[in-house]
């Protein structure tokens, strides 16, 4: 387990080095984007010791965070940095779980899921009309978690594209989509991402983050049918470890279906909402 937990360890250093630069702040490395897109996070340091974060560690690159207009957000893995949790509370963060799991070696291919009438799962590539909406659906979709049918629709949907899949965050996805940095797959129905998500290679390793229902449209299987899509396509790749972070407990078991079992929690701290 402690072999698969630093594998992931150094995933998690890896993957955001394609789109930020790394600010070393004792034992925390703070990602900064450098252009447009999601913003990153602090983590602790790929050879920092787990066990020594302290709220001054914490303190720091929050104001740092503060200074450069960035969200004050950590993430990492609770089992190889035990001792962050802690600190983040101090500091005045609320700390949320997310059950850890990868995908079995041995578990059979995904079975081609049973969608709806009029919907298809595929993967985009550049130039997808589905694109745009794939990149603005999870945003809907966090913003109402769970898995509760939700008001948001496709009116919703279309008042905010213009916010979440501008013409220059499209194209810089497009970017990374050729440059093999990021796959994406979604749900759609007439032309529009009802579902997405994707997953971010690095070596042998890959992450399934993102996915999202738009919350009027769930309960139908599409998380699952768009999961079942990327795993497919990792697995085509020759990627060997497939891993993801579940929202809750019930979503875990939705992944379950698919293979993935839990080996640790992965914790993000950030602001408490007022």
């Amino acid at each position: 387990m402690k072999e698969l937990l630093d594998r992931l360890e150094r995933y998690y250093d890896a993957v955001p080095r394609a789109g930020a630069r790394a600010e070393e702040h004792g034992p925390l490395t703070l990602f900064v984007r450098e252009g447009i897109g999601w913003p990153f996070y602090a983590r602790p340091g790929l050879d920092a010791d787990g066990g020594s974060v302290s709220r001054a560690d914490v303190d720091r690159v929050r104001a740092r965070q503060r200074e450069l207009g960035v969200p004050e957000c950590f993430e990492w893995i609770a089992e190889t940095s035990p001792a962050l949790r802690a600190a983040a509370q101090e500091s005045g963060l609320a700390v949320h779980e997310h059950p850890l799991m990868v995908l079995d070696p041995l578990a059979p291919a995904p079975q081609e899921a049973e969608l709806p009438e009029g919907v298809s799962v595929r993967l985009l590539g550049p130039g997808d009309p589905a694109l745009p909406s794939a990149l603005t659906v999870p945003h809907l979709a966090f913003a109402q978690p769970g898995t509760a049918i939700g008001a948001a629709g496709r009116a919703e949907l279309d008042a905010v594209l213009p916010l979440h899949a501008a013409p220059a965050l499209v194209a810089a996805a497009e970017d990374r989509v050729r440059a093999g940095l990021t796959v994406h797959a979604a749900a759609v129905e007439d032309g529009l991402a009802l579902c997405a998500g994707q997953y971010n290679p690095v070596g042998g390793v890959c992450e399934i983050v993102g996915v999202g229902t738009l919350p009027g449209a769930r309960r139908r299987g599409l998380a699952l049918a768009v999961t079942g899509a990327l795993v497919a396509d990792a697995r085509e790749r020759g990627l060997t470890t497939v891993f993801l972070a579940a929202g809750d407990e019930d979503v875990a078991r939705i992944y379950a279906r698919l293979g993935f079992r839990r080996i640790g929690t992965a914790l993000i701290a950030e602001l408490p909402v007022p």
